[in-house]
């Protein structure tokens, strides 16, 4: 293994002065640093994990909870976009990511227990039941920790436009001409809750009063639950013309019913999804969606860790609104 007394005989210079061009000391001269650098590049020069971590305090290692309620894991395409762009964000700033569980093989542990087991220097939260306690626990440690989609009033958190991007699809629905619009929406968490809000300042800002059978509850990447819901709106004696769906995959759930029964998109009824993922480019008819900003999401809160482990004395919490956008395409007709 190669070591600094070993880039230190090759450059003609002491290992203090080594260490100290590594870790971007001020006293060495550029050509000195730019000397050292490139020789330990040379050498493939690796620093110690573990003695990094005793001199410095910092592991470079991030922690990432995510736990997936639709079972869908890595496959859920919203959420491997938003950790992709963690982990590629991590990476350019010398971090590793370890995702944090409550066990360690077959002995179970707290994710806080995880955290210091990995020696993360800090946690992303991705996605979980933020009022687990054993979240809570996580959330009020010494750990640093941002959150996505959910704030706490202490922690920095990155957030996405979630009632903005609810109340923008109503909208564009309503300025199509339709006013009998369904919104199927997702398990109660403070993103689906925002939703609800941003469709119904929309519709009230129209004057237009929903039925309360047109709100139905199902879950988010949940094709069956998304096709049962749309059934259930289709079967009703004065059925909706637009159904706003809770994501772009659970849409595939209401295509299906609506096709089952013979009916077109958008000629007998228009729909619309969430998240704008690949799939609803390459749907037939593509569908409308809205589109969140995965990769901003997951750069963010990056950064925004780092921030705090690096510089905890001057670093200050945020809520940060990551905005999307509507992706007009063909399931929506414009009526009246």
């Amino acid at each position: 293994m190669v070591t600094i007394k070993d880039i230190s005989k090759r450059c003609g210079v002491s290992p203090a002065t080594v260490s100290k061009a590594l870790n971007g000391y001020d006293e060495i001269s550029p050509e000195t640093v730019e000397l050292v650098k490139q020789t330990a590049r040379e050498l493939h020069y690796m620093p110690n994990a573990a003695a990094r971590l005793l001199k410095t305090n910092i592991s470079n290692n991030i922690g990432v909870l995510f736990i997936d309620e639709s079972m869908c894991g890595l496959t859920h395409e919203f959420f491997s976009h938003i950790l992709n762009s963690v982990k590629e964000e991590a990476e350019a700033n010398g971090y590793d990511i370890t995702f944090i569980s409550n066990n360690i093989g077959k002995r179970k542990m707290t994710y806080l227990e995880h955290c210091r087991y990995r020696n993360c220097d800090g946690v992303v939260i991705a996605s979980v039941d933020f009022q687990h306690p054993d979240v809570l626990d996580l959330v009020r440690s010494e750990v640093p920790v941002v959150t996505i989609d959910y704030s706490f009033d202490d922690l920095s958190s990155v957030n996405s436009d979630n009632e903005v991007g609810a109340y923008t699809l109503a909208s564009y629905l309503i300025e199509q001409g339709h006013r009998k619009i369904a919104f199927i929406h997702g398990e109660s968490t403070l993103v689906t809750k925002k939703r609800i809000r941003g469709f119904n300042i929309a519709m009230a800002e129209h004057g237009i009063s929903t039925p309360p059978e047109y709100i139905v509850a199902a879950m988010y990447h949940d094709a069956d639950a998304v096709r049962k819901a749309t059934a259930d709106l289709l079967d009703l004696p004065d059925p909706p013309t637009a159904i706003m769906f809770p994501d772009d995959f659970s849409a595939i759930g209401g295509r299906a019913e609506i096709f089952a029964r013979g009916m077109s998109i958008p000629d007998d009824i228009s729909i619309c999804g969430y998240d704008g993922i690949t799939l609803s480019s390459i749907m037939t008819p593509k569908l409308t969606t809205w589109e969140q900003d995965t990769t901003e999401l997951g750069r963010i809160a990056v950064d925004k860790l780092i921030e705090q482990i690096e510089k905890p004395l001057i670093a200050i919490p945020e809520q940060i609104i990551v905005r999307g956008r509507l992706l007009e395409s063909e399931t929506v007709q414009k009526i009246g």
